[in-house]
This record gives structure tokens, C-alpha cells and sequence, in this order.
């Protein structure tokens, strides 16, 4: 193997890993690409796909068109005939058969764009149910990805051991308790002194 084609393919090797790493990371992202790209190649192809039927209508236009060239001039053969005139039935003969010819190919051509039409009107279809699917797998994607993300947050609150944030947890809880600690003997002690307080002027008013 020559030393540019081990390159290449030692680029398109790393490419994949590349891209298979990255799908990973970010599947639903990638999924997007996929599917911007498979609605740009949809949209081309129904360009293709109309050219094709406009081909079509076009030679059909062909065919009617020699048709009444045929009718004419077997119209004009007969009189020819009648007439006796030999070069003109000889012209009117080369004209008639030049359109039946033409007629024949026509045929034969409207018949093949016909069934190439039908083909590409089948996969068109079936890429476009396609990029539906491909939609249908996104909404599943990004509803799994909602359910992983909120069991996450509701982890770190409910089970912080899972997410590995026990310790940062159990700080924040033991600093929380002791500041609820702290205010409820703050309350207990302005309590308490509000009692005396009280009891003392109730004694001062019961004395005078």
C-alpha cells in the first residue's frame, strides 16, 4: 500500500473516531446534523423529481403535436394519391413515415420517464418518511434526555452519596443545623427574658 493511500486512510480513520466520539458526547446534536442533511438532500431530490415530470410533460406535448402532423399528412397522402401527383404522394409517404417513427419514440421514451418518474416518486416518499422517523427519534431522544437530566437534579438533592457530593452535602447540612441551633436559643433566651421581664412588672404592680 503507497504512502498517501496509508495516509488517507489513516485520516479517515481518525475522522470516524472523531465523529463516533463526538455522536456520543452529544448524540442529540448530531442527530440534528443528520436530519438538516437529510432534508436538504429531500429537497433536491424533489427538484429532480419535478425536472423529471416537467421532461415528461414535454414529450408527451411532443407526441401530441406529431400526431396531428401524421393525421395531416396521411390526410395529405390520400389526396395525393387521388390526384396521381407522384412526387407529392412520395413526400406526403417520407412525411407520414418520418412522424410514425417519431410517434414510436415518443412511445417508447414517455414510457421509460414514466416508470423512472414512478421510481423516483417512491423513494421520495420513502425519504420523507424516513426524515419523519428520524423526528419521531428525536422527540424520544430529548425525552430520555429530560428524564436523565431530572433524576440527576433530584439525585444531588434526595441521594447526594450517588453523585459523589456527600461530604459537600453533609457540610452544608451540618452548618445548617447549627445555625438553626444557634437561632433557637436565641429565641429560647429572648423568651425567657420576656417572661421575667413581664413577671417582674406584674410583681411591681401587685407590691403598690
Amino acid at each position: 500500500m503507497g504512502l498517501l493511500q496509508r495516509l488517507k486512510y489513516s485520516i479517515e480513520a481518525d475522522l470516524h473516531q472523531f465523529f463516533d466520539k463526538k455522536e456520543e458526547k452529544n448524540p442529540i446534536a448530531m442527530l440534528n446534523q443528520y436530519i438538516r442533511e437529510a432534508e436538504k438532500q429531500t429537497e433536491q431530490t424533489g427538484k429532480y423529481l419535478e425536472r423529471q415530470g416537467q421532461l415528461k410533460e414535454k414529450l408527451e406535448k411532443e407526441r401530441v403535436q406529431a400526431i396531428e402532423m401524421f393525421e395531416k399528412r396521411q390526410a395529405q397522402l390520400e389526396l395525393a394519391q387521388a390526384s396521381g401527383e407522384v412526387d407529392l404522394i412520395e413526400f406526403a409517404e417520407q412525411e407520414k413515415n418520418a412522424y410514425a417513427n417519431r410517434i414510436a419514440a415518443l412511445d417508447q421514451s414517455i414510457e421509460q420517464v414514466t416508470n423512472e418518474l414512478f421510481g423516483l416518486e417512491r423513494k421520495f416518499e420513502e425519504m420523507k418518511h424516513k426524515i419523519k422517523d428520524m423526528r419521531v427519534r428525536q422527540l424520544q431522544l430529548m425525552g430520555k434526555e429530560n428524564v436523565v437530566r431530572a433524576h440527576h437534579q433530584m439525585d444531588r438533592v434526595l441521594d447526594p452519596e450517588s453523585t459523589g457530593q456527600q461530604n459537600q452535602r453533609l457540610d452544608k447540612f451540618e452548618t445548617m443545623e447549627q445555625y438553626i441551633e444557634r437561632l433557637g436559643q436565641k429565641i429560647e433566651q429572648e423568651h425567657e427574658v420576656t417572661s421575667m421581664e413581664q413577671r417582674l412588672q406584674a410583681l411591681e404592680k401587685k407590691q403598690a
